[in-house]
């Protein structure tokens, strides 16, 4: 079984019937007041919806290159549903630092699978540092491109205004992060690798 790819085929799937039906997007989207009136799925089904076809693609492209690798390394370990979980804690630990600083905020709006594909991304990251990754066709060692990534984040959840939650990408990747830490110090060191 993929679970990636199943969890690519539920995201593409919920993310085009949002744009046919905007009532479901804004069901699913993070918006603040909702969650604080108890709409906590918002908190997590706003990594199903996506603004458009390239937002989706970038992310769903992602996570289906890391997310099939982390996949073959953590479902030995913790299973098909701590791989899930592992996913969906991704979103939930990305948008909780959001949650806290808008929570108040009836006009902020959130959505996109970036904290989860992030945590994939950094996850991966981790178990292999030198490997090369692509960027637009130019290789990067995955240890400078996670240098670069995270500093871009920091500069633009400052300085640009392009409604990225850019602090979703810094939360999700140090998800991922910390997650395989502890998955590291718990198992034989070289098992995971």
């Amino acid at each position: 079984m993929n679970v990636t790819l199943t969890l690519v085929t539920l995201t593409v799937l919920v993310s085009a019937l949002g744009w046919m039906l905007p009532a479901l997007k804004r069901a699913l989207i993070y918006w603040p007041p909702g969650v604080v009136r108890g709409q906590w799925w918002r908190l997590v089904s706003h990594g199903l919806i996506h603004a458009n076809l390239m937002h989706l693609a970038f992310n769903m492209i992602t996570l289906y290159v890391f997310g099939t690798v982390m996949e073959l390394v953590l479902v030995p370990h913790i299973g098909v549903l701590g791989f899930v979980l592992f996913y969906i804690a991704g979103l939930l630990v990305a948008i909780l630092p959001t949650h806290l600083r808008h929570r108040g905020d009836a006009s902020y709006l959130s959505l996109g699978a970036s904290g989860a594909v992030a945590a994939m991304l950094f996850a991966y990251i981790l178990l292999r540092p030198w490997s090369l990754l692509f960027v637009f066709v130019v290789p990067v060692p995955a240890i400078a491109f996670a240098a670069l990534y995270v500093f871009y984040s920091l500069w633009a959840q400052r300085h640009v205004d392009d409604n990225v939650n850019h602090s979703a990408h810094l939360w999700g990747g140090a998800w991922g992060v910390i997650f395989m830490l502890g998955l590291m110090a718990s198992t034989y060191p070289g098992e995971l690798i």
